[in-house]
């Protein structure tokens, strides 16, 4: 057995499991309005976005353990690695003033829809990412 691969598919899995938790638990958000749901929806969020912070520097690992270098990324796969980066930060931010700010209804809508929107963009660099890696 590949070590390595086996690595980096289990890291893929967990990373993959991230990417639906933070675009899946802010559309629900959307849908249930009831404070108490849209808070451990949250705090379920908040974990999916640093499952993808973690889960994505472990790629990196991996490949700086058997290669003692990080992935050779050129011109898109950066702008892609960059942009998914943003969204994870952003995603962890907004997450965490969702759980931790005394906001109104239509403010804490507006916030949820950005992080649909970062989930989304997040998933969709993925995709460029992967190809152009």
């Amino acid at each position: 057995m590949d070590i390595q691969n086996l690595a980096y598919a289990i890291t893929q899995i967990v990373h993959n499991f991230g990417a639906v938790t933070v675009v899946s638990g802010a559309v629900f958000a959307l849908l249930w309005r009831a404070t108490k749901v849209q808070r451990r929806l949250a705090r379920l969020v908040l974990a999916g976005w640093l499952v993808q912070a973690v889960s994505g520097a472990t790629f990196g690992a991996i490949s700086y353990y058997y290669y003692a270098q990080f992935p050779d990324l050129t011109g898109i796969a950066v702008a892609a690695l960059v942009l998914k980066v943003v969204c994870a930060a952003l995603g962890i931010f907004l997450t965490a003033w969702q759980l931790l700010a005394q906001s109104s209804d239509s403010s804490r809508r507006y916030s949820w829809l950005a992080l649909c929107f970062l989930g989304i963009l997040a998933l969709s660099s993925a995709a460029v990412l992967r190809w152009f890696s």
